[in-house]
């Protein structure tokens, strides 16, 4: 049995770690031409991942952290593909656009509010510029329900894309209420049951929890409906509450968002139900069957945790188009202007979009190796960290470790000279335990305004 309430003393501001450095280390510094000069400087075989933002809400859900811009206007949209093909162009004169494209991924916004014939627009406007996709490669988009039709699956499936992740988050009709987004079950089931039908072998759904009004009995009976959908995948993510980032969020009662010891108890309760419903845990938030490609990733040590969560193509530069769009490559996090003003009128003269970025320096590529092994397998092989980067581990992270002696105290986590590992009730806390190794921190100590809590 696990003391909820001695765990919620774990709950504090941190990064959810799908980069390290983390956004907040991105600076204008790294431009424009830094960009170009990775691009065209360390030209290589390594293959493609691709991500297009797609920003486009009809209305704001107020518990979205993601950057969307709201209309209700079609000249917009149409306005906003003419820039993709532009950034298209202005992009293939300074990356090898041979390269092989071994993931793609939409994400939004709501890629579905665009309407089947925009959506082809663009599928067909990336294909113009990137015509190596590998044959496996992995081809997704993000799908509110609510704005999913027929029309759009056609699209998608001549499209080639093999895996849809749909939006739940939450089946309660009083928390619906309360985060602005209507979406009944029946919704949901028919969007799912469309993609099934037209062969989508790779379903995934997101839930979260920590929204308002949920409670550990509500969020129970979401959790039951939405193990009928029979979904590949769960995403089920901690909800990050930053109102002081993001205006929708004001909106929301903090009086009526669950205590840290009710998510605690919500997130057990979550990792034993699909446990016992045929699913494994993989990272910190995820659920797939065992045959799923991200649970046998684990299994031979190559899952990866990038911007769009957990992935199994790793190896691969990521380049981010359009609007607020990050990439990253082997030394460098990049990210495109959020101001759509700015953004055009880069475009405009000719430039890529880039507004800022970072470098990474040797220490900070060997502390991104340690936090995205913890993050994605809840422990840390030391040998391999010391062969890859030539150093001696408890030297060179000996504050670290000393750190880590609360959570070694309480049995959280396990150390010896081969590996720090997590236990089950320390996977839980995974996101403290990586704070650790994270040289940034200190300058966040004196404020509460950075990050959203970890429990």
């Amino acid at each position: 049995m696990i003391d909820f309430n001695k765990f919620t003393k774990y709950s504090k501001p941190g990064p959810r770690y799908t980069s390290y450095p983390t956004a907040l280390e991105f600076s204008e510094n790294f431009d424009v031409h830094a960009y170009i000069k990775e691009l065209e400087e360390h030209k290589s075989d390594r293959p493609v991942s691709l991500y297009f933002h797609l920003p486009f809400c009809r209305s704001a859900c107020y518990f979205c952290g993601c950057n969307v811009v709201f209309t209700s206007k079609e000249d917009k949209k149409e306005r906003y593909i003419g820039y993709l093909e532009k950034e298209l162009q202005i992009l293939s004169s300074h990356l090898d656009m041979s390269r092989e494209v071994i993931q793609m991924h939409f994400g939004g916004g709501t890629p579905t509010f665009f309407d089947e014939i925009q959506l082809k627009k663009v599928i067909d406007l990336i294909k113009k510029y990137f015509k190596n996709f590998a044959k496996d490669a992995e081809i997704s988009c993000e799908i509110d329900p609510r704005f999913f039709t027929q029309k759009h699956m056609d699209v998608l499936k001549e499209g080639g894309f093999n895996r849809i992740s749909f939006g739940v988050q939450d089946f309660d009709p009083k928390v619906q209420e309360a985060v602005h987004r209507i979406q009944p079950y029946e919704v949901t089931k028919n969007a799912i049951d469309i993609a099934r039908a037209a062969g989508i072998k790779s379903v995934n759904v997101d839930l979260i929890y920590g929204l308002p009004y949920q409670t550990f009995e509500t969020f129970k009976k979401t959790l039951s409906q939405a193990r009928e959908l029979d979904a590949d995948r769960f995403a089920v993510f901690n909800y990050a509450h930053v109102p002081w980032l993001k205006k929708t969020m004001r909106k929301i009662d903090e009086t009526t968002l669950p205590h840290p010891k009710v998510k605690l108890e919500i997130l057990q309760y979550t990792i034993d139900f699909f446990e016992n419903n045929g699913y494994k845990m993989v990272g910190m938030d995820h659920f797939a069957k065992p045959e799923d490609e991200l649970f046998l990733a684990i299994e031979k040590g190559e899952l990866h945790r990038n911007f769009q969560g957990y992935t199994t193509k790793g190896g691969a530069d990521l380049i981010g188009i359009g609007l607020t769009s990050i990439g990253e490559g082997e030394r460098y996090y990049v990210q495109n202007y959020k101001d759509m003003h700015a953004y055009e009128t880069a475009i405009d003269e000719g430039r890529l979009p880039t507004e800022r970025g970072v470098k990474l320096s040797q220490d900070d590529l060997i502390r991104n190796a340690v936090i995205m092994e913890l993050m994605s397998n809840f422990k840390l092989n030391i040998p391999r960290i010391e062969k890859e980067f030539d150093i001696v581990f408890f030297d060179y992270f000996k504050e670290a470790i000393n750190e880590l002696q609360v959570f070694k105290d309480e049995e959280l986590i396990m150390i010896n000279e081969k590996e720090i590992k997590a236990s089950s009730t320390g996977a839980m806390l995974i996101r403290n335990i990586a704070m650790a190794f994270d040289a940034y921190l200190h300058r966040f100590k004196d404020t509460k305004k950075t990050f959203s809590k970890t429990i």
